[in-house]
């Protein structure tokens, strides 16, 4: 798909790869971008910069995530892409808090499920639509410290996947994003704990995720090493659950050695 003309949504587009992306469509020609963030003024100001509409939206919020696609509809006619984007980090493993669990399931799942389900219908009335969601690199692998965040990530990619297979012949278009480190206020604390294979820029993901819709790819990487990392991890499991366990060693021994240094 071509952005020239068409009607997009983002979400979580106060900053980041959000509002990077909305730069980068409407310098393709998007007739009209709606910047929706939980931080209003985020978003205004977003939109106020790029002469778009900015408003603010609680993703987790099904009734809110509907009434903006309807009204989007009326004011601007059809949805071309949806751009579920929003997220938030969380620490801790199978121990971190219910809340935490249950926070991380509404943003990275039920906030893309509640997406489809207002958009789609009009979408498979015209038979086609693009819609895109922001998972992680850590949802096709993992993401050390932070179970709530890599297995929700990972429901996220499964739900595209499964998007793609329902309603690809109907016309429907689904990619999900899924990079490493990017420089923004989720960008890992260092680079040297095995995390990432290097930070790049909101600007370079919002052109990356461009080129694959316009080749119409489902799985879109900003950093293409992940690419190796996923198939060796489907060809021996076994091997990529011990380096994983020795990557999450290193880990734990250089937050060691900073607590002793700052001590």
């Amino acid at each position: 798909m071509e952005l020239r003309d068409r009607v997009a949504i983002i979400t979580g587009g106060g900053g980041g790869i959000g509002s990077a992306t909305a730069r980068h469509w409407l310098a393709q020609g998007a007739r009209h971008v709606v910047v929706a963030d939980y931080n209003t003024e985020a978003a205004v100001a977003v939109a106020d910069e790029l002469g778009c509409e900015g408003v603010g939206l609680d993703v987790t919020d099904e009734t809110a995530v509907t009434d903006l696609v309807e009204r989007t509809l009326e004011a601007h006619g059809p949805i071309d892409v949806f751009f579920s984007n929003a997220g938030a980090g969380a620490e801790g493993g199978v121990d971190a808090s219910n809340d935490a669990w249950k926070s991380q399931w509404e943003l990275h799942v039920m906030s893309h499920v509640y997406a489809a389900r207002a958009v789609l219908p009009s979408m498979l009335a015209r038979g086609q639509g693009y819609l895109v969601h922001t998972a992680s690199a850590a949802g096709l692998l993992a993401a050390m410290g932070s179970a709530p965040y890599s297995v929700t990530k990972a429901a996220c990619i499964k739900l595209a996947e499964m998007e793609a297979i329902l309603h690809g012949d109907d016309g429907i278009r689904v990619s999900v994003l899924c990079p490493q480190g990017v420089n923004t206020a989720m960008a890992p604390r260092r680079l040297a704990d095995g995390g990432t294979d290097g930070i790049v820029e909101p600007e370079f993901v919002a052109q990356v995720i461009t080129e694959a819709m316009a080749e119409e790819r489902f799985l879109i990487l900003s950093h293409p090493e992940a690419q190796t990392y996923v198939e060796r991890k489907a060809s021996d499991p076994d091997r990529w659950l011990r380096g994983m366990r020795r990557l999450r060693q290193r880990s734990l021994n250089l937050e060691e050695g900073a607590s002793a240094q700052d001590s």
